[in-house]
């Protein structure tokens, strides 16, 4: 199946990016009315098309693979995004800095204004919790990233390809603004915004 396998290749373009460190991170794909995730306990870059949990959209096991704990904001962030067809959550180093910071990360660029748009600021419940995926679908009803507070990032887009350049670009973008602090910066105007990502 095409999408599966554009989801392994994805997995390990995030793992070899290093955006993935040791088993964390967890991506999915939207095929129909079936959602195929990332499995508990492996890793971006060993995960294989034989190791994907299959579930429906409201949550029931549709193979004997357990699912990544995270997959409720998976599944949360398609409830909102019925145009998404990819979801791609990290814990990337910078990432997840600025999201244990007590501020916004800034907009620096007219690239992350464009591409990213706004990221709202999750905030803080346990992974794989109920209340941590109603918060990813507040924010992702009306952005298509956003960061999780002390935890990482999310992004919601039309395929894992898209998912996965998106995410990288927050990345970078909150690397470059963790370059920036201690030093005067010029923030982009909020007028500046992002395109749809599932186009």
């Amino acid at each position: 199946m095409i999408e599966v396998d554009a989801l392994v290749a994805g997995c390990r373009r995030l793992a070899a990016l290093g955006l993935s460190p040791g088993g964390s991170g967890n991506v999915s794909v939207r095929v129909g009315e079936q959602v195929f995730v990332t499995p508990t306990g492996s890793a971006l870059s060993r995960v294989t098309d034989a190791d994907l949990a299959v579930l429906s959209l409201t949550g029931e096991p549709l193979s004997s693979a357990r699912p990544s704990k995270e997959f409720p904001l998976h599944l949360a962030a398609y409830r909102v995004r019925p145009d998404a067809r990819a979801i791609v959550h990290l814990h990337s180093v910078h990432a997840v800095a600025v999201a244990c910071l007590d501020e916004p990360l800034p907009t620096l660029t007219p690239y992350q204004a464009t591409r990213l748009g706004p990221l709202p600021l999750v905030p803080y419940a346990p992974p794989g919790s109920a209340a941590l995926a109603e918060g990813v679908a507040v924010a992702l009803a009306d952005h298509h990233a956003a960061l999780l507070a002390n935890h990482g990032s999310v992004v919601a887009a039309a395929d894992v390809d898209l998912a996965a350049d998106l995410a990288e670009e927050l990345e970078s973008a909150a690397r470059l603004a963790l370059l920036l602090r201690g030093f005067p910066y010029r923030e982009l105007p909020s007028s500046i915004s992002a395109g749809p990502a599932t186009s």
